[in-house]
């Protein structure tokens, strides 16, 4: 591994700031971090404009504790009981390429985001790369939001539907009309709720909100032990030691709870002392890895290879603990669909208004813009929700493609190339080659078990 002086032995000159181009930090942190000083890290800004090492650990674990939470019971029932250790493993893998991601960030100051270590490390075809692999990542978590909040709505409200006139049918006929009931229902009205969210200049509000998550991940797993203990659930259930065909599957849902490296380099430069950041990585790494393992464990125990991909759908109904998991579930992606979105909303408007030109009427086009743009892909990841309904089977591909790619790969890809093989070690080759041939693995074998899965079960 790499010493304290990693910064010493940068690259050469090469500032990411001339490559500025129009794909910006993937993230909201970095986004409003521009306009709104209290929104860089999810809470106040320090006196000194810097971050504590608490509050970095804090910001750190909302991003890593997630929806995966849901779906790591049934990567488990895929995978089998030794599977436990790939968590690990990927676990260590991902803290790892962190660790390299921050090196990066040390070899040059003008870093300031994830596309910028690409553009250090390959100019800008390197921002690029780094950029699309984040936006179609943020893009189909916001799906997977919208699915989650279909399937766990409509198992409080089961049998909800509403039925809308269409007018009178043809040869003098009755009046038609479309019934739309359950899980599509229930899309279409979260996604009418979440719109005016999607609207907003500053998602400060938000921020706040989201980082409830935290606390929620420890809630959901408590309500999970509680139906158990209480409830009558129990702990029966045997699984498999060890199911082969499942591993892709289940590696995909591994890399996908720990596909927060888009937020390091923000929640780095947020910091008052940078060095301390190594700290942070290793106690998030650890404590999300804890809370993954006992849901993990938890489900398992209680449903075996019956556990669904959100193990919140096999929790019995009308219960106390059940109800409380389920809504302690539903309120992240309220607030965090937001937040997926407006990074590559962004993006997109700041295209089209630079297609615009300036003019006195800027003002009123950009508002236009910014509506119509949010609009539009509110309504894209609504058709995509509806029409593919697997949350399992595409969390388990945005893993398999989009995160390993993110967390492993590209770490890994660029670190190389901003500091050259010559000046690292052997035994830190020998342990970025093992990544990357790991996440190579995980993405050919996961994708192509994740595509399949989706296509049998259309």
């Amino acid at each position: 591994m790499a010493n304290g002086g990693t910064a010493s032995r940068g690259p050469p000159d090469g500032s990411p700031a001339a490559l500025r181009g129009l794909v910006q930090q993937p993230l909201l942190h970095a986004y409003e971090a521009r306009k709104d000083p209290e929104a860089h890290g999810f809470g106040p800004a320090e006196p000194d404009g810097g971050a504590s090492f608490v509050w970095t650990c804090f910001n750190g674990l909302n991003g890593l504790s997630g929806v995966g939470l849901l779906s790591i019971p049934y990567a488990l029932s895929e995978g089998g009981w030794l599977s436990l250790a790939l968590l690990l493993v990927v676990a260590t893998a991902c803290c790892y390429t962190g660790l390299l991601l921050q090196r990066c960030m040390d070899a040059s100051p003008a870093v300031r985001g994830y596309p910028d270590i690409g553009a250090l490390a390959f100019g800008r075809g390197g921002r690029l790369a780094a950029s699309a692999f984040l936006y179609a990542e943020l893009y189909l978590v916001a799906i997977g939001f919208l699915i989650l909040e279909g399937d766990n709505l409509d198992k409080l409200f089961p049998g909800t539907s509403i039925s809308l006139g269409l007018g009178r049918g043809g040869d003098g006929g009755g009046a038609a009309t479309l019934v739309v009931s359950g899980k599509q229902l229930f899309v279409v009205l979260v996604a009418l709720v979440i719109l005016p969210t999607t609207w907003l200049r500053s998602l400060g509000v938000l921020a706040y909100v989201s980082a409830s998550g935290v606390l929620a991940s420890a809630v959901v797993v408590v309500c999970v032990l509680w139906t158990a203990v209480a409830d009558g659930v129990g702990f029966r259930a045997k699984g498999r030691m060890l199911n082969v065909s499942g591993l892709p599957t289940a590696l995909g849902l591994y890399t996908f709870c720990y596909c927060g490296h888009a937020i390091f380099p923000t929640l780095c430069n947020s910091m008052k002392e940078k060095k301390r950041f190594s700290r942070v990585l290793v106690i998030c790494f650890v404590l999300c890895t804890f809370n993954y393992g006992s849901m993990a464990i938890l489900g398992y125990l209680m449903y075996g290879d019956d556990v669904k991909s959100q193990v919140t759908l096999n929790l019995p109904e009308g219960k106390i603990g059940s109800k409380l998991a389920i809504y302690t579930t539903l309120i992240n992606p309220f607030s965090k669909y937001a937040l997926m979105v407006t990074p590559l909303a962004t993006a997109v408007e700041e295209r089209l208004l630079l297609a615009a030109g300036s003019g006195s009427g800027r003002g009123s086009s950009e508002r236009s813009i910014n509506v119509l743009v949010r609009t539009l892909l509110v309504v894209s990841t609504v058709v995509v929700a509806l029409a593919v309904p697997f949350f399992g089977h595409l969390m388990a591909l945005v893993g398999s493609l989009l995160s390993v790619m993110a967390a492993m790969l590209l770490p890994c890809i660029f670190y190389l190339k901003i500091f050259g093989v010559a000046r690292c070690s052997r035994a830190e080759v020998a342990l970025i080659a093992t990544i990357i041939v790991l996440g190579s693995v995980v993405a050919a074998t996961g994708t192509y078990a994740s595509v399949k899965k989706i296509v049998l079960d259309y």
